[in-house]
């Protein structure tokens, strides 16, 4: 049943499929609009999470309501943030990427010194911190170059997942071909 439901609607998978491809190809070739468009619907997300946040917060119970609706003023301010300041928004996220992979680093070199008596190879688990450390760091110092790469991540991911949808979707097409599910 759930297959024949999937099988009709095989177009979905292929029209989400070149979405996909489409973005993943934009984030090539105009990786500015890109990351703007990513920060604007990240902006408008938090805003709209931040107003339903409040609005729960008033309905919640007396003990916890005050911290519901101080959480949604947060993300609110964020979400207006984003939106007035798409670039500062950019440079604080690529920031924090920098700042984890440093802080996960020295957490990794710190276990791997500890651990040394414990565990053989331990100079991987070194070497792992030393990479993410200078990642961070360089990341942190080039905030720029930091947020292309992070593009190109998504990048390939949409073109990846856009790939797979639309071979489902030709899949399904056949399968609603072969049963007349069409």
């Amino acid at each position: 049943m759930m297959t024949m439901l999937a099988a009709r609607n095989w177009w979905l998978f292929l029209v989400r499929g070149i979405a996909a491809l489409l973005f993943g190809i934009l984030a090539f070739l105009q990786p500015g609009i890109t990351l703007a468009t990513l920060i604007l619907l990240f902006g408008a997300y938090a805003l709209v999470d931040g107003v339903f946040a409040v609005g729960a917060g008033f309905g919640a119970p007396s003990r916890v309501r005050w911290w519901i609706i101080l959480g949604g003023v947060a993300v609110i301010a964020i979400g207006l943030l984003a939106l007035i300041s798409p670039a500062a928004t950019a440079v604080a996220v690529v920031t924090l990427v920098g700042a984890l992979a440093v802080a996960r680093g020295v957490a990794e070199v710190v276990t791997a010194v500890t651990m040394r008596k414990m565990i053989e190879g331990e100079w991987f688990y070194i070497l792992s911190g030393a990479v993410s450390i200078i990642f961070g760091l360089y990341v942190i110092v080039f905030p720029g170059a930091g947020a292309l790469a992070l593009l190109w991540l998504i990048g390939f991911y949409a073109i990846f997942a856009g790939v797979m949808y639309v071979a489902i979707g030709w899949r399904l097409r056949g399968v609603a071909t072969r049963t007349g599910a069409a």
